[in-house]
């Protein structure tokens, strides 16, 4: 790596690893896939690859900034909106555990789900006392992605029913159940009632998809499979959400491009999978075909949003001071 790359990595987002959410959200819907209609699973297979790569190249970046231009880093980890996407890193190691596991290879799995939850917890617990004890937060901070790293904990039992007490996993789900109510009426308020997002983390409203979507796909897991009257409505408020962003399109294609566009992506993949879920749970195929309609739409998207990506950092528009 250049000098001059290396210095670019000053300018590393943790955003960036919104990318990695999407691919391996992704990867783990296509597998669902097969389960239904047997077919996907190479293609999912090659999917978890692609994620695990530009994982360990991104993780050996951001450490890279971590070590060498540590002020930077810890000028991220005390941005009041920064802060927020540097748990997309956790998340990132908690569903390449998903992914992992559902293909069979349970020691790899493991190891991410470890790392994972508690780089999580600790996050999470971070971002937490610094909203508390704080001098510096505005209401104009605030937007979808402040989920990520309190709401981000109901995905760590989707796999950790597998590899820790069962009260862990539900530790992990009541922190992040309980807090999307509160952070949905925050963001709510501060969506109608304040100045308008900015134009860069407007994609981030798609995150609005998420915390249904894996909160259902992770309460069935903790409720050995089966859909009841609480899942049902974490399944179906989930889908309305999808369908409040469907018609708000005409907002989000106007956007220019930054990377926060792969915000749109695993919120769509959750809500993939939960589909996939519901219809294996309730026998009802209508369910998965909704997940494929979903999975197919969220194909064009990532293809599209590879190919911009790659062009941004051709381009060196990726890794700058305004990034």
């Amino acid at each position: 790596m250049s000098g001059s790359a290396v210095e670019k990595l000053k300018y590393l987002p943790a955003s960036f690893f919104g990318m990695i959410m999407g691919l391996t959200g992704f990867s783990i819907a296509v597998l669902k896939v097969d389960a239904f209609f047997s077919v996907g699973q190479l293609f999912g297979l090659a999917m978890i690859g692609l994620s695990s790569l530009l994982f360990l190249v991104l993780l050996s970046a951001y450490l890279t900034k971590v070590i060498k231009y540590t002020d930077a880093f810890w000028e991220e980890m005390k941005h009041p909106v920064k802060m927020n996407f540097v748990p997309a890193i956790s998340i990132s190691l908690i569903l390449l555990s998903i992914a992992y596991h559902s293909v069979g290879l349970d020691a790899v799995a493991q190891w991410f789900w470890t790392i994972g939850a508690i780089l999580h917890i600790t996050l999470t617990l971070w971002v937490l006392y610094n909203w508390i004890h704080h001098d510096f937060f505005q209401i104009e901070h605030s937007n979808p992605a402040w989920f990520i790293p309190i709401v981000g904990n109901i995905l760590v039992p989707i796999s950790g029913v597998h590899y820790a007490p069962e009260d862990v996993s539900w530790f992990f789900f009541a922190i992040g159940i309980v807090f999307w109510p509160v952070l949905f009426a925050i963001l709510l308020n501060r969506i109608v009632f304040h100045t308008a997002i900015a134009e860069r983390l407007i994609p981030t409203l798609f995150i609005f998809i998420a915390p249904p979507a894996v909160g259902f796909i992770s309460y069935v897991t903790l409720n050995g499979g089966e859909v009841d009257s609480f899942a049902k409505i974490l399944y179906f408020f989930g889908l309305f959400t999808t369908l409040l962003m469907a018609v708000s399109v005409g907002k989000f294609v106007k956007l220019n491009f930054a990377l926060s566009w792969w915000a749109y992506t695993f919120p769509l993949a959750a809500m993939s999978i939960a589909s996939f879920l519901m219809g294996a749970a309730t026998s009802q195929l209508f369910y998965a075909y909704i997940g494929v309609f979903i999975l197919s739409l969220l194909t064009i998207m990532i293809t599209l949003f590879l190919v911009k990506t790659v062009k941004a950092v051709a381009a060196g528009k990726v890794c700058t001071a305004d990034h």
